[in-house]
């Protein structure tokens, strides 16, 4: 869930990427920055720490994200001079569902304990396309070793809990109910 400042900042990237034809160049740049903030909890941290100079923070960014395009970097600079690095990753994460839902693609998010596979994603897409009755749907595979096992699936406001982690608790509260 994004912030309302990192929704504004990915308004204003959205609004001058389709000003210059290239929004889906910067979405391609917004997943890359969202996997590298996923995959780096060092990265997380130096962004929020108040210890790391600014412009340290910046030219750290920059290196990483040399080949994505002028916008992209045109936002860390402004993330940076504005004091509000720490929320790129809310601003890609925006981005993204602004882009989404500016292209008609609905995002069904699967979270499950280890990666799914190519044929279990065609599965669960097939069912997605036909419980929504829409044709433009992405997948996003999220892990969460927390699950145990099972899936959860989210599409917009509807949740499926398959997971056995909520079995268990189900469980665990039918017992404390008879006791």
């Amino acid at each position: 869930m994004s912030s309302r400042a990192a929704i504004r900042y990915a308004k204003a990237v959205l609004d001058q990427a389709n000003h210059t034809n290239i929004s889906e160049v910067v979405f391609g740049d917004m997943k890359s920055i969202q996997a590298t903030l996923e995959g780096s909890k060092e990265l997380r941290v130096v962004l929020q720490s108040p210890v790391v100079k600014a412009e340290d923070k910046k030219e750290a960014l920059l290196k990483m994200f040399v080949t994505n395009s002028d916008v992209t970097k045109g936002l860390i600079q402004i993330l940076t001079s504005n004091k509000r690095i720490n929320l790129l990753g809310g601003v890609a994460q925006a981005y993204v569902d602004l882009y989404n839902n500016s292209k008609g693609v609905k995002v069904a998010t699967v979270i499950t304990a280890v990666a799914i596979t190519p044929q279990i994603q065609e599965t669960v897409l097939g069912k997605v396309k036909q419980m929504t009755g829409s044709d433009n749907i992405t997948i996003d595979n999220t892990i969460d070793e927390s699950i145990i096992g099972g899936f959860i699936l989210r599409v917009g406001d509807l949740q499926y809990n398959a997971s056995i982690a909520n079995q268990l608790g189900s469980l665990k509260r039918e017992f404390s109910k008879s006791l």
